[in-house]
């Protein structure tokens, strides 16, 4: 016996709660499945060290591309809070370093001129004036049907679109800047989870780094207060309010073409007639479902959490680590060995060393840890790992030895020494691959987009022939709509592939 629904959204990530909570506010039956034991999929916060008070963002962590009219529209209690540094960039092998104080031009200009990089201080103003003149062109079209590309480029200044959009992006920043540091620093919004040169005629780069500037209409990654777990609690809380019925543990088996959806949920095997299915799950794991063959994408990166007991000593005796860690922290990412990273892992490589980025989220937002904790000075990193493939079939142990040697090139002391021993007398340190998020999200290749990513507009040659096509969430079938990272504007935390689906459906 089947049980007649109006919409199963298969998933149940964030993007899957933003769906559901839309249609169900528009009377819709919605039936969401999820086969975890709790929602969110890779927006969540854990408590991953045994006895110890933390709950840290496990796989997501800074939110930039979730509008702010998804957030009003659905009541969402969450607080979001801008960080004052943009980021701290060593010069590898000295005492020196890249610090952007958003607060302090002079001092940012004093810092470019330290790492001598003089020049550069200028480029880099002009480079944020081009990159919020494209954020204010596309990022009011992300909750309209996509426009065409000739649309968007009608909005851009020529010399703007040329430089960011239509040129791979290494030689832009080879043009613009004279530091080998700073076009690193630029460029890594352009290969997170991306896995790709800086000249790649592919523009997979540009793309990446497009979605990382134009979020909000600024391009600020915003911490969530209480961690990524806050956005998706908000979420749930807001669909189950608007009425949808979310089901855990519920792992679905198969989906037909006309909308049968068949879940095992408990002992029980149980099968959903909708009229439309939306698909928060990626597009390779869809056909699977559908019983056909799909290829499957590659991930590239190397996720840590770390809970230490103060904030690392800089080489750098004239920033604070306050300052260093409570932005971007960038570790081995001049775009040269951003580049010989890429060379080395697509001949099959672990690059070494590995080029990261962290951030400490209890800087700007302590509520994550335990009173002891705090009281105690503990802080978190974040780090986020690029250029790591998933073909290089890396294990956990040699990540994070990966990890920690990086760090420690650029530290004036071992950060091992002040990693938190939890309960069992383990160091808090977790680390994720792509085979990790693989296994426990879903995710093929351990790709955090789900796929490639899109650029935000449909092709000049490829008109819209009906509703799911103009929101960018169709599929082969015309019943079962995509609502998450693989849709057109999908990737990152950011609602747009749920918000999509659920205009799509009550458009349809």
């Amino acid at each position: 016996m089947t049980e007649p629904v109006g919409i199963v959204i298969v998933g149940g990530g964030h993007n899957g709660l933003t769906a559901a909570a839309y249609l169900a506010r528009a009377g819709r039956s919605v039936v969401v499945l999820e086969r975890a034991a709790s929602v969110g999929g890779a927006a969540v916060s854990a408590a991953p060290f045994p006895g110890i008070d933390a709950r840290l963002s496990r796989y997501s962590y800074l939110v930039s591309l979730l509008p702010a009219r998804i957030r009003d529209d659905l009541g969402l209690r969450l607080e979001l809070r801008r960080r004052r540094y943009a980021s701290y960039t060593p010069l590898p092998g000295s005492d020196r370093g890249l610090l952007i104080d958003t607060a302090d031009r002079p001092a940012t200009e004093a810092s470019f001129a330290a790492v001598g990089a003089a020049p550069d201080a200028a480029a880099y103003g002009r480079w944020l004036t081009d990159t919020a003149a494209l954020a204010a062109a596309v990022w009011p079209t992300v909750l309209e049907p996509l426009p065409s590309e000739s649309a968007v480029r009608e909005r851009v200044d020529p010399r703007i679109w040329h430089d960011l959009v239509a040129t791979p992006i290494g030689a832009t920043l080879a043009a613009r800047f004279t530091s080998d540091l700073v076009r690193g620093m630029v460029a890594t919004d352009g290969l997170i989870g991306t896995f790709a040169s800086l000249d790649d005629p592919s523009l997979a780069q540009n793309i990446c780094l497009l979605y990382h500037v134009i979020g909000g209409g600024t391009g600020d990654w915003d911490v969530p207060v209480g961690g990524m777990g806050a956005v998706t609690g908000a979420l749930e809380q807001a669909a189950r309010r608007a009425g949808a019925t979310i089901l855990t543990g519920a792992e679905v088996g198969r989906i037909t073409p006309d909308g049968e959806v068949t879940a095992r949920i408990g002992d029980a095997e149980r099968t959903f007639s909708a009229g439309t299915v939306l698909a928060n799950v990626a597009p390779a794991v869809l056909e699977r479902l559908l019983g056909r063959e799909a290829d499957v994408p590659e991930g590239a990166q190397v996720k840590a959490n770390l809970l230490l007991t103060r904030l690392p000593r800089l080489r750098d005796g004239s920033v604070a680590p306050e300052a260093a860690f409570a932005g971007t922290f960038h570790v081995h990412e001049a775009a040269s060995e951003l580049d010989d990273a890429h060379a080395r892992a697509a001949a099959g490589a672990l690059p070494r060393p590995l080029p990261l980025e962290t951030y400490c989220h209890s800087l700007t937002d302590p509520s994550i840890l335990g009173p002891s904790l705090r009281a105690a000075g503990v802080q978190t990193l974040t780090v986020f790992g690029l250029q790591a493939p998933h073909r290089l079939g890396l294990d956990r142990e040699t990540a994070q030895a990966a990890v920690l040697a990086s760090l420690d090139d650029v530290l004036a002391e071992p950060i091992e020494g002040l990693l938190v021993p939890d309960a069992d007398g383990r160091p808090s340190i977790e680390v994720r691959t792509t085979a990790d998020l693989e296994s426990s999200l879903g995710m093929p290749g351990g790709h955090i987009f789900h796929g490639p990513l899109s650029p935000p507009w449909r092709a000049d040659d490829r008109p819209a022939r009906n509703a799911a096509e103009r929101w960018g969430v169709a599929t082969a079938d015309p019943r079962i709509l995509l609502c998450g990272s693989g849709s057109v504007r999908g990737g990152a935390v950011s609602g747009l592939g749920g918000y999509a689906a659920a205009r799509a459906v009550l458009e349809g």
